[in-house]
């Protein structure tokens, strides 16, 4: 809408800038990538839940997910989504306490199976300059790892979780605790990027992502300033 100053009427019309506006049933999805989990040891691979690696918190990602929790405890938040996987639930465990908010379990918004690299092996194999893990970074796709999920198949259900998510909130604000593959997924998806433009967020980091019917609009990205004395760890995968 035009600005005018209906005492001057020779005056011409002035715009000004103004800040983002939520459109009536649009959809705030904070999007939370979940507590550094325990580190991974050769020989000794994760657990598993339907087949995925499923570690729990380390104590340094129970530090974080106190401080994330504990920032999102002074916003409005409406409903608390996490995965199958234990570490987002850890992640999101005092949120849940403090609101008083039943989170729920979304079924397609787990990581990326990994195939024959689950456990923890993509890890090691990052670490160790793998010929298949150079290649997965310079195609920026997971399914290069033997077994992998397809990664059509992965952009499919990320894409139905979160718009069952925005269906079921309108004019809402959701806190959704998943992972870093998950959320890179996500803003690509948003934003039209490559594969991998948004795959480097850090554990207990907040992006926020706006769905308004068919168009989703990027926010915040990897925002990190509850974690005032944590240390990012340079090449660190987003799983």
């Amino acid at each position: 809408m035009p600005d005018t100053d209906p005492t001057s009427p020779d005056e011409p019309r002035a715009f000004r800038q103004h800040r983002f506006t939520l459109q009536p049933g649009s959809t705030e999805l904070i999007l939370v990538r979940h507590g550094e989990s325990e580190p991974a040891v050769p020989g000794r691979p994760f657990p598993t839940a339907d087949g995925h690696g499923d570690p729990a918190l380390s104590p340094e990602g129970r530090e974080q997910a106190a401080k994330v929790c504990a920032r999102l405890a002074g916003e409005h938040i409406d409903a608390i989504y996490v995965t199958k996987l234990r570490r987002t639930q850890e992640t999101a465990a005092t949120l849940v306490l403090t609101s008083g908010l039943a989170p729920t379990v979304d079924p397609d918004l787990h990581e990326v199976h990994l195939g024959e690299w689950e456990g923890g092996a993509l890890r090691w194999h990052v670490a160790e300059g793998h010929p298949l893990a150079a290649r997965m970074v310079e195609e920026e796709r997971w399914d290069v790892i033997p077994g992998a999920e397809p990664q059509a198949d992965f952009a499919a259900r990320v894409q139905r979780g979160i718009e069952r998510i925005a269906a079921a909130h309108p004019d809402q604000r959701v806190a959704v605790f998943a992972h870093g593959g998950v959320i890179g997924q996500i803003l690509a998806h948003a934003t039209g990027a490559r594969g991998f433009a948004f795959s480097g967020c850090d554990n207990a980091s907040i992006s926020h992502l706006v769905v308004q019917g068919p168009r989703w609009v990027l926010r915040r990205f990897n925002d990190t300033t509850h974690l005032d004395d944590t240390l990012t760890i340079a090449g660190q995968p987003p799983t």
